[in-house]
């Protein structure tokens, strides 16, 4: 099979498509035929080398395939089912703990850049039968991450106000799992065109914050001077006009940090405000299984920017770190 190791040191040129031997499953484990993949953050952080990994390391968080072959002792699943990965081999329900979180998929495991891989059958959960592989592919972290922030923290309910900063996977998510619990949602971004893309997939307002970067006030002002109930913080750095934009009471989820500057917020806004700030990184076998259900009753379509073959992960990488995406920038092995 072919699959992309990492080189030493990291970067986006060091990824190199090689020639492995095909593994056979052990006990409770699954063969699965590696469909699709899609880039997450997390990925360009391993692939660029800020975040390090093992040498010979198989990046990729994400991947859906086909169970080729079952080993002794599986029950829950048979060839020719299609499963989803998921990104903590470890945590499979309840809260997280050190040892829980403590291993990430294309970090310190391998991840799903390659043709086949033979991994415990607790690793994967059926994949939403409404989706093509493509579209599957985008949910173990991004779509995850949104569902854990609003759903199994967050409890959005009809009626609240979500607001989403940028066109990211998460974002998108964020956006398409609150208008699917009733909420409303107002989206920031810097692009007019990527705004009115926002729109079209259901926010009821839209901001630009290059052209208003006070847009916490703006917020508040959409809001009848109440403010969002919950905020997905995607960005990091200074928090103030995050915090000013949240209801006293609200949610901030501190999710992924994409400018990688220090987090920095005036103390008064969160104590006053009696805000919650919830740090969290994508979520359990549990609440993939609960996210995968909720796709399928609702009809939830992820948004796909691009697809690129295996053999071009590199460029797919190089598209990413452009940031010109709207939705997810997938793979297809």
């Amino acid at each position: 099979m072919k699959r992309i190791e990492l080189n030493s040191p990291s970067s986006i040129e060091n990824l190199n498509l090689v020639e492995a031997e095909r593994p056979n499953p052990k006990n409770d484990e699954l063969l699965v035929q590696v469909l699709a993949s899609s880039l997450n953050f997390h990925d360009y952080l391993v692939a660029t080398g800020i975040l390090p990994a093992a040498r010979g390391r198989v990046p990729l968080s994400d991947g859906v395939g086909k169970v080729i072959a079952v080993g002794n002792g599986v029950t829950d699943f048979k060839p020719g089912d299609r499963v989803l990965g998921t990104f903590f081999p470890d945590w499979i329900d309840g809260s997280s703990t050190a040892a829980k979180i403590s291993r990430m998929r294309g970090d310190q495991v391998d991840g799903f850049a390659c043709q086949h891989v033979a991994l415990p059958s607790q690793a994967f959960t059926k994949a939403p039968a409404c989706l093509t592989d493509i579209e599957a592919a985008t949910l173990p972290c991004a779509g995850l991450t949104a569902w854990r922030a609003l759903m199994a923290e967050g409890g959005v309910k009809p009626g609240e106000t979500v607001l989403i900063e940028g066109t990211g996977g998460v974002s998108i998510f964020a956006l398409q799992f609150a208008r699917m619990a009733g909420a409303s949602v107002i989206g920031l971004s810097s692009s007019e065109e990527k705004l009115a893309r926002l729109k079209q997939l259901g926010a009821q307002h839209v901001l630009n914050y290059r052209d208003d970067p006070n847009w916490g006030a703006k917020v508040r002002e959409i809001t009848g001077g109440v403010g969002a109930d919950h905020i997905m913080e995607v960005v990091g750095g200074d928090l103030t006009q995050a915090l000013q934009a949240c209801r006293v009471s609200g949610r901030l989820y501190i999710i992924g940090a994409l400018s990688r500057k220090p987090i920095e917020f005036p103390a008064r806004l969160v104590i006053n405000g009696n805000v919650r700030i919830i740090g969290l990184t994508v979520g359990s076998r549990i609440h993939q299984l609960e996210m995968v259900q909720a796709i399928e009753t609702n009809g939830l379509k992820p948004v796909v920017d691009r697809i690129f073959p295996l053999s071009e992960l590199k460029a797919a990488f190089r598209y990413q770190e452009a940031k010109a995406h709207f939705g997810k920038i997938c793979i297809a092995c």
